[in-house]
């Protein structure tokens, strides 16, 4: 759903004059230094790229599934890492407040989340839990007004420079599964809270994770998001979104490698010609094309539905598990084109080869998307 048109195209142009300007020809920096200078993340919180999804109550741009699809597919251009600082406070640093927070709650979070005045983070992962996002074993003991949460937290996206911690805690010991799972926003510098080294990553360099620990950490019990118990579906509904979103980026950064791949293939010469005259380089310059303009495609229409009202579990689900496995074989087809050209970190490809890589496990991996995709259509023919 596209409110108005104009004023989208206008938010659209910035964002691309922005990633063209200042983040492209910043992304080897970052990669060397494994940080975002704080001048452009000063730029993006001017421009309100903190607050795209926050509704515009609370300080936000309100934007809504299809238009922050294509804002996603924008920031997809340049190194993920830049998207990656915002990112969480548009979702799921700061979604869960959004869906099921109290008023009290959205007052006090979003507009600081909104203006990037706070970096939210989620921590749902563990140690020993993953994929089983049902299985948290980290704590949450109700002691008269506080909760007091134990437990460690690993590979916390912006956990180095958050603000607060959207933490998944087992409320109910007595129940194994998702039920017994809560949600709180734990503030940085609460007593109990310390972090681990910063994660050297195969790629996604200035994109910054680290292990999360609480040793006896009292939150105020009116941190606790929605009822005890609705921790997991708190969650779940923000990977929901979060899937959507990761998809758009996938298709953003497919572009910029086709885009890549085919300037070389045009200015490389090979046998006396342009190697884009070969037709096995044409070939993989057309499949990438095609299956980077079909990840689009469902994506922007899987958006269109989330606006409308629809439950898109399965869609988001097959949009994530499509557009993220594109995205690799379209960062292997680009290095395979620059030859031995994308081996060599002069040039944009191998970064991205290695950032990409990751898309194909956050958020879920494509094997639980997978299963999500499987289950549902049982579910449905039942």
């Amino acid at each position: 759903m596209i409110r108005d048109q104009e004023l989208l195209d206008q938010l659209i142009n910035m964002v691309d004059r922005f990633v063209k300007e200042r983040l492209v020809p910043a992304e080897q920096e970052v990669a060397e230094n494994y940080q975002i200078p704080d001048e452009i993340v000063r730029e993006m919180k001017d421009l309100g790229l903190f607050g795209m999804t926050i509704p515009e109550e609370y300080g936000g741009l309100g934007l809504t599934m299809e238009e922050e699809i294509y804002v996603a597919m924008a920031l997809g251009r340049t190194s993920p890492a830049f998207r990656s600082i915002l990112g969480t406070n548009n979702g799921i640093g700061s979604a869960a407040v959004v869906f099921d927070g109290t008023e009290e709650q959205k007052q006090r979070f979003l507009p600081k989340y909104a203006s990037g005045e706070w970096v939210g983070c989620f921590c749902l992962t563990e140690p020993d839990v993953g994929s089983d996002a049902g299985s948290v074993k980290t704590t949450a003991r109700r002691e008269g007004d506080f909760y007091v949460i134990n437990g460690t937290k690993r590979y916390i996206t912006n956990g180095p420079v958050a603000d607060t911690f959207n933490v998944m805690a087992r409320t109910d010991p007595k129940i194994k599964g998702a039920r017994g799972i809560s949600a709180f926003i734990v503030e940085k510098g609460t007593p109990g809270i310390s972090l681990g080294a910063v994660d050297r990553k195969m790629g996604q360099a200035g994109s910054l994770t680290c292990d999360v620990i609480f040793e006896d950490c009292k939150v105020p019990a009116e941190n606790l998001i929605g009822a005890e118990g609705q921790g997991f579906i708190t969650a779940m509904k923000v990977l929901d979104r979060g899937r959507l979103h990761i998809s758009g980026v996938s298709v953003g950064v497919s572009e910029r490698l086709i885009e890549d791949a085919l300037e070389f293939a045009m200015n490389r010469k090979q046998f006396g010609v342009p190697i884009c005259d070969h037709q096995l380089i044409q070939a993989m310059l057309a499949d990438s094309k095609t299956e980077s303009y079909a990840a689009r495609c469902m994506v922007i229409e899987t958006a269109r539905k989330r606006d409308a009202g629809e439950n898109v579990s399965t869609e988001s689900a097959a949009c994530k598990l499509f557009a993220t496995e594109m995205v690799g074989r379209v960062a292997d087809r680009a290095v395979q084109i620059h030859g031995g050209a994308g081996y060599i970190s002069e040039y944009a490809v191998e970064r991205f080869y290695r950032d990409v890589r990751l898309f194909r496990l956050y958020e879920g991996t494509s094997q639980i998307q997978q299963l999500i995709i499987a289950r549902n259509m049982i579910k449905a023919a039942s």
